[in-house]
């Protein structure tokens, strides 16, 4: 990876890392699903004009919406809302791995390796030692039900981690601007619906500086610069040696909302929090293949046969055929 493509993967890392702060800062005077709606109103419109509609089907740029948008940050959001520190959303929603694997298991029929089901029972136990710190510093349902929430955020875009595979091969940028199309409707309905027609009127009418920011972070700079980036290093590298910039996320989270917002996890929030991150990256590990034995017979085979014509290996120019590893 070039030095500009490491700077690039590590600005990701940061924008998502500070997006969760920022999420924070619009919740202060906006509902939660108002605030969602906003933001992938922003992310759509007008670029829908302009960007052309990705190679992919209606149902499937729809389900991409539907979970990986509006069901995971609506979710997101909400858990925030209720009271779940930024920092700790930014690593609970990593529990996405987990429920992408097992969604995969079983709509998709992928095996899992034996490095993500080790990675993904690490995640569990990493959780539930989260569940207990969050019990420690706030007992009861206040502490429980902001993680449960933060969690099917994670189921949620698990499964449009799953639908998204139908779409291989699209545009990225394209995706994120169309599937935004879907969010915001649906989103601001159940808002009416949850909060009232009188609290929702009343966000549009007082929207503040905190709100402006950080819908124009979370849309402009998460949304289109992030996962613009994300996808262009994608199309040029290995998924194995970018996926690892992801796993950036959630410390720079934690270190940006304990900066900004004074948000200090205790101990066991710290602890479950880096098994739940190791999990992660353990299930990101993958096995190098070795060199195909054919390779290496047929170099033999080849040598042998110039030495039987008298001619020397080496002044043919045999030697052995390096395994590719990757695209680079």
């Amino acid at each position: 990876m070039t030095p500009r493509h490491l700077l690039l993967g590590l600005l990701v890392a940061l924008i998502w890392g500070v997006n969760f702060v920022a999420i924070d800062l619009g919740l202060r005077d906006t509902p939660p699903l108002v605030l969602v709606a906003l933001r992938f109103a922003l992310v759509a419109v007008p670029l829908v004009f302009f960007v052309p509609r990705p190679d992919a089907r209606w149902r499937v740029i729809a389900g991409i919406g539907l979970f990986m948008s509006a069901g995971q940050f609506g979710l997101l959001f909400t858990a925030m809302h209720l009271g779940l520190p930024a920092g700790l959303a930014a690593v609970v929603l990593q529990c996405q791995m987990i429920f992408t694997l097992v969604i995969g298991a079983v709509a998709l029929r992928e095996r899992p390796t034996r490095m993500q089901l080790l990675g993904a029972l690490l995640g569990v136990a990493g959780l539930g030692i989260v569940a207990l710190g969050r019990l420690e510093g706030a007992p009861g349902l206040t502490a429980i039900v902001p993680l449960l929430i933060c969690v099917a955020a994670g189921l949620s875009w698990g499964i449009g981690n799953v639908i998204s595979r139908s779409a291989a091969g699209a545009d990225g940028f394209g995706i994120v601007v169309w599937s935004a199309l879907v969010v915001p409707l649906p989103v601001l309905a159940l808002s009416l619906l949850l909060d009232g027609p009188a609290t929702v009127g009343e966000a549009f009418a007082t929207i503040g500086w905190e709100t402006i920011v950080s819908v124009g972070f979370t849309a402009g700079m998460a949304s289109l610069v992030g996962y613009t980036i994300w996808n262009m290093l994608l199309g040029k590298y290995p998924a194995a040696l970018v996926a690892p910039f992801a796993l950036l996320t959630p410390p720079i989270g934690l270190a940006a909302a304990a900066l900004a917002l004074g948000q200090v996890p205790n101990a066991l929030e710290l602890a479950g929090s880096a098994l739940l991150v190791g999990g992660v990256a353990v299930g990101q590990v993958r096995r190098r293949r070795r060199p195909a034995p054919v390779a290496v017979e047929a170099d033999a085979a080849a040598s042998d046969a110039s030495e039987d014509r008298g001619i020397a290996a080496s002044d043919r120019g045999v030697h052995p055929i390096p395994a590719v590893q990757g695209r680079s």
